[in-house]
């Protein structure tokens, strides 16, 4: 090849560089204007979101002080707290059977964990709800289960079904990179399985577990389809008041509130990748664990 045909195919590839580097940016501008648009909105003094009348904090202050909308924040929190918990003792459990415990059962439960993965939300929403209704008990207006709501269980179980599938292959993927020879070398010095576990697999195991849980923290968090299936008055949360509200004028304390909690899902995932990049993963890594593709 000559010099000037090798020069024609090094500009060609930095002409193909160039343009695919100015679609991905397009694309990312194209995500990620609408949201910031939101935030700048959240700042806004007017009664209608989309009527500009100067800056200010109204919106963080009728935000912070509407009654309605504390409910519902609160109720958003306490699922996605609840969720967290709930997904991340399964999902860790789980996780270690599948990769610990091999044998021809697993092939059938990762194809359970991916069917909740890739099954519609809009599917999931209309059985868990028909589901509820049908076993009724904690599901119920007469739940059995003292001081908490049966909203909040319905939020709690629904919110979990995703998560789970989520923190059971993050946990699965993280002991399947770890040898167990420790584990092995532990048994050999006749240490107990519960031992092992406390000593040597869990603090192993451990920054896929926080990761896990962060997750399902955000996920719960911004749910919004099945919360509007499942949700019941008076334990309503957040992405459910959201889309009642869009139907009227979409006042700017919405847009305020929606940016708090905006902010703290963007603090979740951040935990997500320190815990991970500190735990000794590459960032090639955190970013296929974070995306249940590790």
């Amino acid at each position: 090849m000559s010099a000037v045909e090798a020069g024609k195919k090094g500009r060609r590839r930095d002409l193909a560089d160039v343009g695919l580097r100015s679609w991905a940016i397009l694309v990312y501008v194209f995500l990620f204007l609408p949201i910031l648009v939101i935030v700048v909105y959240s700042f806004n003094n007017g009664r209608a979101m989309i009527t500009w009348n100067g800056v200010g904090l109204n919106g963080y202050r009728t935000g912070l002080t509407d009654p309605t909308i504390q409910d519902a924040v609160k109720t958003s929190i306490v699922a996605a707290l609840g969720t967290a918990v709930i997904a991340t003792i399964l999902g860790s459990f789980a996780g270690i059977a599948l990769a610990r415990r091999k044998g021809k059962w697993t092939i059938l439960f990762l194809a359970l964990v991916f069917l909740i993965l890739v099954t519609p939300e809009i599917v999931e929403a209309i059985a868990l709800l028909l589901w509820y209704v049908r076993l009724g008990g904690p599901f119920g207006p007469h739940t059995p289960i003292p001081g908490i709501s049966y909203g909040m269980v319905r939020l709690w179980a629904g919110h979990s079904l995703f998560a789970t599938a989520v923190v059971t292959l993050i946990v699965r993927a993280r002991l399947q990179g770890l040898d167990e020879t420790l584990e092995e070398a532990a048994a050999d010095l006749y240490a107990t399985p519960a031992r092992r576990f406390r000593q040597i697999t869990l603090p192993l195991m451990l920054p896929a577990v926080l990761a896990g849980a962060f997750l399902a923290f955000s996920f719960s968090l911004d749910d919004t389809i099945i919360s509007s299936f499942v949700s019941v008055a008076g334990a309503s949360p957040w992405p459910v008041y959201v889309f009642s509200a869009v139907r009227n004028a979409l006042r700017p304390e919405v847009a305020s509130v929606s940016t708090l909690l905006l902010t703290l899902t963007l603090i979740a995932i951040a935990s997500v990748a320190v815990v991970l990049r500190r735990s000794g993963q590459s960032s090639k890594d955190v970013a296929k664990t974070m995306t249940v593709g590790g």
